[in-house]
């Protein structure tokens, strides 16, 4: 019925408004070191860990629908209060947004760490790894650093910005604020740990399914968005040729994509605590990553971040479009 709500075109003018300004502070102030809205909700889904953890699937699965569906209806009251006010909308949107993405922070930790090996500081590149990646520092060398460092800028790119504003504009403001949740509770509990290998199977199954949209979409505009010297054509061959190696079903597309349009060869033997793996080399006709890489992998996630914002704005206009035409016809 008409007057029911706001109109489809006025709800993508908020998420378009809203999302293009989360990003800009997400790019003027980054994250901040303390106070941050995500590590709240970790404090609080450990909090919640802490009270059901038992080491078997339905009590993860219980754990993942408290801490996840906390978050997404904490995320439907926000956009229910401020529902009909534009300015008011495009606020929570712009605050939602800047809260759930790192694109400027995954960049400068990125940074950091090249910066440290450019300047043959092992020890400093050593010392800011945990910072963005999850392996042994002490088990790298500067080459495997830089590999790395390449290797999450790339996942990082679907996880911390892609995914979010894909959700962002399928569900608004709660889409945003339960992607994020879904993905923070796989980084504490999904792991293969001892502690978590069936408590964690839920969280970990639930991101798949969250990430498995943003991570095909940031592969393709990897392709689309290859930098300087990059090569489009050779982002989708080895997307085609390498993901599905990968043992994570987002990060083989991602990382093959970026492997591709950065002509280098991503994957091979990593630490994770002690346990070695040897994966499925990514793009195996590339080059060995350098430092230089590094800069280059920030410049195409960047890249990658603004066609999306374009991208799932376009999409919304269209399916607005596509609404509003069945309406007049009825």
């Amino acid at each position: 019925m008409p007057g029911r709500g706001p109109s489809p075109s006025r709800t993508t003018a908020v998420f378009a408004y809203g999302a293009a300004a989360g990003l800009a502070a997400d790019l003027l102030v980054g994250d901040p070191r303390r106070g941050h809205p995500v590590a709240a909700f970790g404090r609080a889904a450990a909090a919640v860990e802490r009270r059901l953890h038992h080491d078997h699937r339905a009590w993860g699965a219980l754990h993942t629908a408290v801490c996840a569906g906390g978050a997404v209806a904490l995320g439907a009251l926000a956009a229910r209060t401020v529902r009909g006010g534009g300015k008011a909308s495009v606020a929570l949107t712009a605050a939602s947004v800047w809260a759930v993405v790192g694109g400027t922070t995954l960049g400068r930790e990125a940074r950091a760490i090249g910066g440290a090996l450019a300047a043959g500081d092992l020890d400093v590149a050593r010392e800011r790894m945990p910072h963005l990646v999850g392996r042994d520092p002490q088990a790298l060398d500067g080459p495997a650093m830089a590999r790395a460092v390449v290797e999450s800028v790339a996942e990082n790119t679907s996880d911390a910005v892609v995914g979010a504003l894909f959700w962002g504009a399928v569900a608004g403001v709660p889409g945003l604020l339960g992607f994020r949740a879904v993905n923070t509770l796989d980084a504490m509990v999904g792991h293969k740990s001892p502690r978590y290998r069936r408590f964690g199977w839920a969280s970990a199954r639930l991101d798949d399914l969250a990430g498995w949209p943003g991570a095909r979409l940031t592969a393709a505009l990897a392709a689309v968005a290859a930098v300087p010297g990059g090569n489009p054509q050779g982002a989708i061959r080895a997307w085609r040729a390498d993901a599905g190696k990968h043992p994570s079903p987002n990060a083989g597309p991602v990382e093959a994509a970026f492997a591709g349009a950065l002509g280098v060869r991503l994957g091979g033997t990593l630490s994770y605590g002690g346990r070695i793996e040897h994966r499925p080399v990514l793009n195996a006709d590339g080059r060995a990553v350098e430092v230089a890489d590094i800069e280059r992998a920030v410049t195409l996630s960047r890249r990658v971040t603004w066609l999306t914002l374009a991208a799932c704005v376009g999409g919304r206009t269209i399916i607005s479009a596509v609404r509003g035409r069945k309406r007049r016809g009825a």
